[in-house]
This record gives C-alpha cells, structure tokens and sequence, in this order.
C-alpha cells in the first residue's frame, strides 16, 4: 500500500521540526532557535506500531499580513502539503497558550476538510495539564499534550494518528526510483528546474540567494520511469558561511549526492562557471555519482560573443570533466527541460554499464600496439589483462608488470581510450592497478 501522509504544520517557532525528528527518529529537519527556519515542505520517514508514513515538516505560517518576503509562498507550502495528507498535526506551543496566529492558522486548516490533530508542545511535564482547556477554543478537539524534545505524550500522539489513516491504492511506483540530485551554488535557478521537470510548484522560487534551506523531494513520472528529484539547498564556499542553518543545508546537499545516481550541476550562464561550481562537480565525482551540466539561463545571453565566453570559461574549468554532456537550458522559458530527464537516464545508464571482457581486452590490445606505455630507466609499463569489477560507477583492474609506474598521464590516456571505445558519457569510472602476484595497488 502506498505509504499515508503526515503533514505538520503551525505557526513558527513551536517546535515542529523538533517533533519530527523525535516521530522520524533523525535528525534531518533542520532545527535552530531562529524564527522560519523551514520554508519548503520536506518529506521524512516514520513508522510506530508496524504502520509505515511519510511526515511533511512545513514552514511556520505568518499572519496574512506579515512582512517577511517569504511568508506568502511559505503559507501556500504549508497548506499545499495540508491538501495531500491523511492526517494533520496542528502544533501550538503549550506554554504560551493559544495567540491570534494560532488562530489564523486553524481558520486556514479547516478549509482543508482533513482529520487534525491539535498538539500542545513544550509540556515538558507530563503530569502538569494546566492550561490544555484553552486550546479547545481552536475549534479542533482535545489537543494532546507533548514534549518533542524529550519524547512524552509522543506514543499516545502517534496511536491517535495511525488510528486515523485510511487505506489508501497502490501508486505502482517501484522502490528503485531514478535519483536525480539537483545541485550548484545559490541563485542558479535549481527550484526553478525542479518546478519545470515537476509541473508544480513544490519549492518556493526567488531571486534572492539561499531561499532554498531543506533537501526538497519530487517524485515524477517520465516515460513510465519513475525518477526522484532533490532540490537542494545551494552550497557557498565554505567561508562563505556564516548561519549554522546554512551549514546544514550544505551537509544535507551532500547527503543528497551520496544517495544520487545522477548530479544535474546547475550552472548560471550569465555569470560562467566558477571554482565554486569546480568543487560542486568534484565532490559529485569522488561520490561516485553521474554528472551532467545544465547552463541555465541560456535566454539572458543576447549575442554570440556572451554565448561563446560561457562556453569557454565550461571548457577551461570543467576540462577534469570533460565527459559530463552539456544541456543548454532556461528553466524560465522552458527551453530544453524537455530534454533534461532523458538525459538523467542516459547518465544513469552508462553509469550502470557493463563492458564485456573480451571488447575490454581487444582495447588493451590496441593500447599496447600503439606503443604508449611509460617507461623509468630499464624498466618499461606493460599492462596484461583488464576486467570491470563493478558498476555505479564502472570500476576497473587492469594487471600489469609494475603498478609503481603508473603515472597520471598514462591514467587519463587509458581512460579516454575507455571512454572512446565504450558508452561512458557521463559517469566516473574508477581503475585501479594490480600485480598479477600481487595484492591491489593504486
């Protein structure tokens, strides 16, 4: 069955991201004492009593009337994750009592017709119900007294909830999806491409750097392959900084990339690559992840010479990845998104390749009748046999005479022998080096 839903909403600052990791048993809801830390809907795994459901940890909903720039497009997330969950978790904080934003919100959630459960959080003592009557003013039921930081009234919370799912059919997604991460530095327009790929808005769009925080999930349909799309939060230099928050969008950014089959490195071409996007792809590449490169932005670049330095400054500094295609798009204007997911699969394929040995061999033979090898004094490089040893990403040994010799320039020769002889576009390879009486060298 297709995992319920669990959205969990509230005004800011009363704990909600708090709850969820106590509900999730992690950390990957970003907490800080700041005020609207969350603002995209992020999705986590839970289970309680053999129940399997997926929590929705949302933004704290402002007033209408609220400053904050953001505070529109978060309200609209929160209710958008409201409208496709079974169940809603309302969280208040129950030391403070019931305020007008606490009932703004509720006036908001009964408007979406869904089962809510109103939870008092910050009740750090579980014999001491004082003050829980006023919450029945919200109009909601008995609200359920918790502490998420230090776990009591969570099991009674989660009894409640499970007993209100409803069964609900089978979405036909396999378990092994496609995973896309979309990933480069802030402001390259990564939720603006999800947004396109997705046809939703799932994350919140703006010109200004940073707005995405969470790792942001989407799972779409393409030509019946079910892919799973990351947005992630855009990665500074690191002494660029400066906000804890920050930090842990980075490291979230990361952890994308390590369950990634494919990195989609997004790229402002207005501006170029820069050494921050060099980083971005190296650290893609010793994930072992596919890349490919998608220079956004593509429509603001009005004549052939600002064409011709962006592509130049790709060629200069993405020349260690030389084999990661190149899209050229516009996420705003839609210009060849329609291309970008069919270009997923084809990384996701090579990557996953696997070359027979005997083609392999028929290469090596070649590499040694054309002579290049390395040679140190009276000792020369000759390499015997290769076989791949394993995919995502293709891994090689080759068995030679002396593995001490091999050199950087002999690596980079072999592999682009590889790389002509066998569909490889866009994936790493690894190769190592072993004496044939030998143990593994590098």
């Amino acid at each position: 069955m297709a995992k319920p839903i669990v959205a969990v909403v509230g005004r800011p600052n009363v704990g909600k991201s708090t709850l969820v990791n106590r509900i999730a048993q992690s950390r990957d809801a970003i907490v800080h004492e700041s005020r609207g830390v969350t603002r995209d809907r992020s999705y986590h795994d839970a289970d309680w009593s053999g129940h399997e459901f997926v929590l929705v940890d949302t933004g704290g909903i402002e007033p209408a009337g609220s400053t904050d720039r953001f505070a529109g497009s978060i309200r609209q997330q929160a209710l958008s994750a409201c409208e496709e969950a079974d169940v809603v978790l309302f969280v208040v904080d129950g030391r403070a009592g019931v305020t007008e934003e606490d009932e703004e919100v509720a006036r908001a959630l009964r408007r979406t017709k869904r089962p809510v459960i109103v939870v008092a959080n910050k009740y750090d003592d579980p014999t001491n119900e004082d003050g829980l009557w006023e919450f029945l003013s919200l109009g909601m039921g008995e609200p359920h007294p918790v502490s998420a930081t230090h776990g009591n009234g969570t099991g009674d919370l989660l009894d409640e909830v499970v007993a209100a799912f409803h069964e609900k059919p089978e979405e036909g997604y396999p378990e092994d999806c496609l995973n896309v991460a979309i990933v480069g530095r802030p402001n390259v327009g990564k939720s603006s491409l999800a947004n396109a790929l997705a046809g939703t808005e799932r994350s919140i769009v703006s010109d200004v750097a940073g707005t995405t925080r969470d790792a942001v999930d989407i799972v779409v349909d393409h030509d019946g392959t079910p892919v799973r799309l990351v947005d992630t939060a855009g990665m500074r230099k690191r002494n660029q900084v400066h906000e804890d928050i920050e930090y842990y969008s980075v490291v979230r950014g990361l952890r994308a990339m390590e369950d990634a089959d494919v990195c989609l490195l997004v790229v402002d071409s207005t501006i170029g690559v820069t050494e921050q996007d060099q980083k971005i792809c190296e650290m893609a590449i010793d994930r072992g992840c596919g890349v490919a490169i998608l220079l956004n932005k593509w429509d603001l670049l009005l004549d052939d010479q600002a064409r011709d330095e962006a592509l130049q400054s790709l060629a200069q500094r993405m020349a260690f990845a030389a084999w990661a295609p190149v899209l050229r798009i516009s996420a705003l204007t839609g210009r060849s998104v329609g291309k970008v997911l069919d270009l997923a699969e084809t990384v996701a394929r090579n990557r996953a390749s696997r070359v027979p040995t005997a083609r392999l061999n028929d290469v090596l033979s070649k590499v040694r009748e054309s002579g290049h090898t390395v040679v140190s004094g009276n000792r020369r490089l000759r390499v015997n046999y290769a076989t791949q040893v394993g995919v995502r990403p293709p891994a090689f040994t080759f068995f030679c005479n002396s593995p001490d010799l091999v050199n950087d320039n002999y690596r980079r020769f072999l592999e682009n022998r590889l790389r002509d002889a066998f569909e490889l576009e866009g994936t790493p390879i690894r190769m190592r080096f072993r004496k044939k009486d030998g143990g593994p060298r590098e």
